[in-house]
């Protein structure tokens, strides 16, 4: 690129990142307010995530408008072209995340009128919490262009499988000692199973940063805890 279009790529770049990082705080708290909403039964909080919902959507459409725009006007290549589909990429996550705290949102409602099971809501947060660390950690990586902090987002993946197959067994466990439970257990297991692949997507961004930055992907295969193959269909 000469001088001049290399400086309006990188203000072109600067302002979707700009996007990309609005996307992740709505996000964020999108999975927060859906493990809230859970926990207080506080279906005005769970009907305003899934409203919500629609601006997420509404910023990836955004997100990837204006790098087509920029894909076709500036004609980027090499790391300048892995820079705009990384965030392409990025926003889908984002937007796939938001489904995940959507569809929590809508189980809340069905959960109110359940008997609740001991200690679920409060291993949710703490799952969710943790995930929305990798999340902010690898939105902060993005910034800084930081692979150390991307690596380290990615391996933290383990902790929240392990976090849900704990989870998994102790709703197996509640199922079996009163089929009053069965319902509710098997809709917190979906709200456990959509945390869980949150993280994947988070992991999976931070993959995608340290392509982006270095040009190659991570050598090592990232630990996974999740080893369960019963109910995992949503």
């Amino acid at each position: 690129m000469t001088q001049h279009i290399s400086s309006a790529y990188d203000r072109d770049l600067e302002a979707i990142q700009t996007l990309v990082v609005k996307m992740g705080g709505m996000v964020e708290n999108a999975i927060m307010s859906a493990v809230t909403s859970l926990e207080t039964r506080d279906l005005e909080l769970a009907e305003k995530v899934r409203a919500a919902d629609k601006q997420i959507d509404a910023l990836e459409l955004q997100i990837n408008e204006e790098a087509a725009r920029v894909i076709a006007l500036r004609a980027p290549v090499s790391k300048d072209l892995r820079a705009i589909l990384t965030v392409m990429r990025i926003a889908a996550s984002l937007e796939r995340i938001g489904d995940y705290a959507k569809n929590m949102a809508k189980r809340t409602a069905t959960l109110v009128d359940m008997p609740q099971i001991s200690g679920s809501d409060a291993a949710l947060r703490r799952m969710a919490r943790e995930v929305q660390t990798m999340l902010k950690d690898m939105l902060d990586a993005y910034l800084r262009g930081d692979v150390e902090l991307a690596e380290n987002v990615r391996q933290h993946d383990h902790e929240v499988d392990q976090m849900y197959n704990a989870l998994f067994r102790e709703f197996l466990t509640f199922m079996m000692e009163d089929p009053r439970n069965i319902s509710a257990c098997m809709h917190l297991h979906f709200m456990a199973k959509n945390v869980e692949r949150m993280g994947d997507l988070v992991t999976n961004m931070a993959e995608q940063l340290i392509y982006q930055i270095t040009g190659e992907l991570p050598d090592e295969a990232r630990p996974k805890g999740d080893k369960t193959a019963f109910m995992t269909k949503l």
